[in-house]
Formats: structure tokens, C-alpha cells, sequence
């Protein structure tokens, strides 16, 4: 009757920012649902370890900038206290009256319909007497907690320095610090990569034994990629194959279709990339097994279990029951991703309330592809945040950028020997002054006012949500909704949103929402139609061949979904409808586009 290898729910909510989903744990890892915390940001972790042990009425050892390799040590700490008090809740809930309708009923009211543990607890509702008390206990032993996953941006990996200046060991930088934190915590649980790969970070896992099978061949630090393309996924598998190190799952997460940072393709879409991961599992599963096993037996560790193979699942604008169980069933998937709709929830994440009520108010064209990532990606943003609003303040005041504090983003060796970050207001004003001396035009300079502080605006939120303010009183929240939280209106509780997701319920949404395969692709003309914009007048040989890639991509994409329709028909008949209308739309736009000549 117990059922070890079914997860309790068949989706995930992935990280969002630094700080919405930093404590999601905390919220919703009783009910099975699995969460991401960002690592990156120490100097949140150490707050908000602060906060929640005030709030629970727990001891705090602060952790200070100046104690030898406190990035580290601050994200155990948090990972830990999280680890502790999931466990206290879980053993609490398991604890509960049935009858008394309290959180172990939610626990089961929001498993899918066919797992079978909802169903043993439909049973046990309409049961009586000894045979409904055994069905409690039985349930008692489902009890699981969800996953409290972590994630690092692999390119957010600066090195950092001592306090006389000296650059400090490559161990030190903010990357590995962070896996470090991670690895040397209580949690048996994943770190997600994001941002492609970095050999150095990579390579530094196999310090940790963590990340190796034990005698059982359980892994208890597991590795999960996300990753835009099934090339990127078997190089990066093979990469850590040939150092032991199994990737447990890979997340294909759309180009342009989430929140975040958008790794735009070269024209690339979701469904020709699902259906390469469809058709190619069993030899990336083979590939990165052998290899994997090989490495294991030479090293002299302990194997993985026989027939082991990476979970694959997918995130990015799916907005119902019926996408969500299409793209799970027809690409056979192991789950799927739930993130900005999430925002709307605050019994999962946490958007303070000026921010949340910004969210509902905005207009479409409010959710755009911004250039405001000091990183030099682009970024899905807000204009209406009070992130923007700050930062077009500090530009009317003639004094534009960030004082820059925590300063993860500082990549540029543009005018000084240490980096600096592109947002910061040492950066800007020496970019202006450049400008001021005829050295660089207004639109370059314009192009850098337009970079914003991630740092602070991208955690500003989690401590509002405190009811406190965040260190040096900076209020103002950046958030990075994708597209697909346009057509998401209002508040929803846990319960309503999981409803959704499952399709006990369905939550009113925007009727002019197109299908998630169908907005991937406006996503993609809209971009390319920029790109070319974009490439005027300098166009090289380079860029036209680029541009040429990305439409004969696109176009090919667009044509496979219109024989997906033919042949699988993924929704009702005026879904189909509307998807064969808006294809034909999308593709004439396509072939009207004239290359710049």
C-alpha cells in the first residue's frame, strides 16, 4: 500500500528572482510541493534566518560579512533551518485529527485526482469504525515532504576580494561559495543550474561526497539542468558524466516564454525541442549512464542503481489543465513547472502587497523584454514596479544607478582594475562623463541608464513581506514576471491555483490568452522583428546569416505545430480553432518580414 517512488504532485515551482520564492519552502513544503531557493544572496539568507527564528521565537547566531567564508556558512545556516523546521511541520501535520479538517486534510485534498493516496483518502472519508482508523494510519505513512531545491546562476559567479584588496581563491567566488553552503548542509535535495555551463563549478562538486551514490546508491545532493535545447542538455550531462556526477532531471524551459532572464534560441521552439527530448531519451539516459557508471567503477564508488535515468520535465507559460496534461502525456514528461502564476499566491510566495496590487493592475503591454539585467541578458520586467520607478527617479535627479552594496553583478573592467557592476552609479556617472567628452553617443549612454539593481530590487520583496524594511531602507522591488502572468487576475489561494493546475476548478482567465505553444511563437516573431530592427545599419554577412537561421527556424517550427493539430488535436475543438487561426497569422507575419538588405 505505500507507494515510495510516486512524488506526491506532478509540478514544481521553480525560483523566481532572489527573494519570492527564498522561504516558499516554509509555505508549501508540508502539502508535497516542491519549491527553489535562490543561494546567491547571502545577505538575504542571513535576514531572513533572522526574521522567521524572531518570529518563532528560536536562537540566532549572526553570521557577519567579516567571518572567514561567511557566503558559505550563511547559506548552510538558512538551508539547515529550513530542513529543521520542514521536518517539524511535516511530523506536526502528520500528527493532525483527520476530523477535525486541519492542514493533513489539505495535504490530501490537493494530491491529483489519480494519485493513489487522494484516492485511499476519498475511500477513508466515506469509511466508519476500525477500517476507516486503518486507512488513517496507512495515510499517515504517505506524509511527504516537498523538495527544498536550491538554484545557482552559473554565470552570477564573481570572485571576490579580502579587505586590503587582494583577490581571494577561486573557492571563495560567489558560485562556488554558494554550492558549497549547499553541499555541506543537512538537505537531501537538488541544486539547480541555470545560465549554461561553468566548467569551475562543475568540476568543484566532486569535492563533496554528497553528490556521489551511496551503498543504497541514493544521491543524496542531486543535480538538476536547465536547459533551453537537448544539445545543450547531452553536452552538459556528458560533462558531469565524465566526472562521476548523474544529472537527476533536466528542465527545458522556454526561450522567451518565462520569467527571469530569457536565453532567447536561434528561432527554436518548445515543441520541436520537447519532441527531440521525446525521441532521444533513451540514448541521452544510455549515453550519460555509461558514462556515469564507467567513471563510478574507476573511482572506486558505489554505482548507481540499475536502469537510472534522468527525469525530463518542462516550464514556461503554461496557464491550464489542459496544456499542463498535454505537454506531460504526449512528450511523456516526468512534471512540469508552475512559476509566475505562484506570484499571485501568497500562501506560496512572497510578493509584498504594494507589488502584488501592481501585478493585477498592469496592462499587457505593462509584462515586456527589458535590457535592464547588468548581466547583458534579457530580462523580464514590470514597468509599472517600483523598481523602475526608482530607477527613472534617480535619472531625473541626475543621479542615476545603484549605490551598489552587495554587489554580485560586477563583471565590468570597463574603468577600473575591479570590476564594477554595469548598474551601479560609479559605472553611469563614468559612462555620462564619457559621453560629456564626445566619446560615446547619447544612445549608448541611454542603452546603460536602462541596466537597474537586481540585487536589491530582486530580494526587496521578501523582507517587505516580513513587515520590516530591507537593510539601508531600499524598498523598491524589481519583478520578473514572464508574459504568461498577463492573463492571471487577481489573488488566489493554494487550493485554487493546485485546482487549476489539475483542473478541478479553472480560474478566470483572460479569454484572449492564446495556447502556450501558440504565444511562444508571437514571442519569437516579435523578437526576430527587433533583432532586425536591431541590425540597422551595421549589418554584417555574421548577422544575416544569424537572422536567416532564426526565421527558416521559426518557420519550420510553426509548420510542425500546424501537423501537430492535424494529427494529435492538443484541446477542445475551439482551442484548435483559435490555434490553426493565430498560426496562419503568425506565419504570414513571418513570410511578410523582409530581411534588411
Amino acid at each position: 500500500m505505500h507507494f515510495p517512488s510516486l512524488q506526491p504532485h506532478t509540478f514544481h515551482i521553480p525560483v523566481m528572482g532572489l527573494g519570492f520564492t527564498v522561504d516558499s519552502p516554509l509555505k508549501i513544503a508540508k502539502f508535497g510541493i516542491s519549491s527553489c531557493v535562490s543561494i546567491i544572496d547571502d545577505f538575504l539568507l542571513e535576514d531572513m534566518r533572522k526574521l522567521y527564528s524572531e518570529k518563532l521565537g528560536l536562537p540566532f547566531q549572526a553570521i557577519a560579512d567579516t567571518e572567514l567564508d561567511a557566503k558559505a556558512r550563511r547559506t548552510t545556516a538558512y538551508l539547515d533551518f529550513l530542513n529543521a523546521q520542514v521536518e517539524n511541520q511535516v511530523t506536526e501535520l502528520a500528527a493532525q485529527d483527520f476530523d477535525l479538517d486541519q492542514e493533513i486534510n489539505t495535504y490530501f485534498e490537493l494530491l491529483p485526482d489519480d494519485h493513489p493516496a487522494h484516492e485511499m483518502y476519498l475511500t477513508m472519508k466515506s469509511g466508519t469504525g476500525t477500517a476507516r482508523e486503518a486507512l488513517q494510519q496507512l495515510l499517515r505513512e504517505e506524509i511527504k515532504a516537498g523538495s527544498i531545491d536550491v538554484n545557482i546562476m552559473t554565470k552570477v559567479d564573481k570572485l571576490n576580494y579580502d579587505a586590503e584588496g587582494n583577490e581571494l581563491p577561486r573557492q571563495y567566488s560567489d558560485a562556488l561559495a554558494a554550492l558549497r553552503g549547499f553541499a555541506t548542509s543537512k538537505l537531501d535535495a537538488s541544486v539547480i543550474f541555470s545560465a549554461g555551463l561553468n566548467p569551475a563549478l562543475y568540476s568543484y562538486m566532486e569535492q563533496f561526497s554528497d553528490f556521489f551514490p551511496d551503498e543504497k546508491g541514493h544521491v543524496k545532493k542531486r543535480i538538476i539542468l536547465k536547459v533551453s535545447d537537448y544539445r545543450s542538455a547531452l553536452i552538459q550531462g556528458k560533462f558531469l558524466a565524465k566526472k562521476g556526477l548523474w544529472v537527476s532531471e533536466f528542465r527545458i524551459e522556454s526561450g522567451l516564454n518565462c520569467g527571469g532572464h530569457a536565453f532567447a534560441t536561434e528561432g527554436f521552439l518548445i515543441g520541436p525541442i520537447l519532441e527531440e527530448f521525446k525521441q532521444q531519451r533513451q540514448v541521452l539516459a544510455s549515453t550519460l549512464t555509461e558514462t556515469c557508471q564507467q567513471v563510478l567503477l574507476e573511482k572506486g564508488l558505489f554505482a548507481l542503481p540499475t536502469g537510472s535515468q534522468p527525469k525530463i520535465t518542462y516550464q514556461g507559460g503554461l496557464g491550464d489543465a489542459r496544456e499542463d496534461q498535454f505537454v506531460r502525456e504526449y512528450y511523456a514528461l516526468d512534471g512540469t513547472g508552475w512559476g509566475s502564476p505562484f506570484l499571485l499566491v501568497p500562501e506560496a510566495t512572497s510578493v509584498d502587497d504594494d507589488t502584488l496590487n501592481r501585478l493585477i493592475e498592469a496592462r499587457k503591454s505593462d509584462f515586456y523584454l527589458s535590457h535592464s539585467s547588468p548581466l547583458g541578458v534579457p530580462f523580464n520586467n514590470l514597468r509599472t514596479s517600483s523598481g523602475e520607478e526608482q530607477r527613472k527617479a534617480r535619472i531625473a535627479k541626475n543621479r542615476p544607478g545603484s549605490p551598489c552594496y552587495k554587489k554580485f553583478l560586477s563583471f565590468s573592467k570597463e574603468f577600473t582594475e575591479v570590476p564594477i557592476c554595469t548598474a551601479s552609479r560609479q559605472y553611469q556617472h563614468l559612462k555620462i562623463k564619457q559621453e560629456a567628452a564626445g566619446e560615446v553617443s547619447s544612445v549608448e549612454v541611454a542603452k546603460v541608464l536602462e541596466k537597474d539593481c537586481l540585487c536589491e530590487g530582486l530580494s526587496a520583496s521578501a523582507i517587505l513581506r516580513q513587515g520590516t524594511d530591507p537593510r539601508r531602507n531600499l524598498k523598491a522591488v524589481t519583478i520578473c514576471p514572464g508574459p504568461n502572468l498577463a492573463y492571471f487576475k487577481g489573488i488566489f489561494s493554494l487550493k485554487e491555483m493546485v485546482d487549476h493546475i489539475y483542473g478541478r476548478i479553472n480560474l478566470n482567465l483572460d479569454p484572449e490568452r492564446p495556447h502556450v505553444f501558440i504565444k511562444e511563437v508571437q514571442l519569437y516573431v516579435d523578437y526576430l522583428k527587433n533583432e532586425i530592427a536591431n541590425s540597422l545599419p551595421g549589418k554584417t554577412q555574421k548577422v544575416e546569416a544569424y537572422l536567416d537561421r532564426f526565421r527558416k527556424n521559426l518557420s519550420e517550427g510553426i509548420q510542425y505545430y500546424q501537423n501537430l493539430i492535424d494529427t494529435v488535436k492538443p484541446g477542445a475543438e475551439e482551442v484548435l480553432e483559435r490555434m490553426k487561426l493565430q498560426l496562419q497569422q503568425v506565419k504570414g507575419e513571418l513570410q511578410e518580414m523582409a530581411l534588411p538588405v
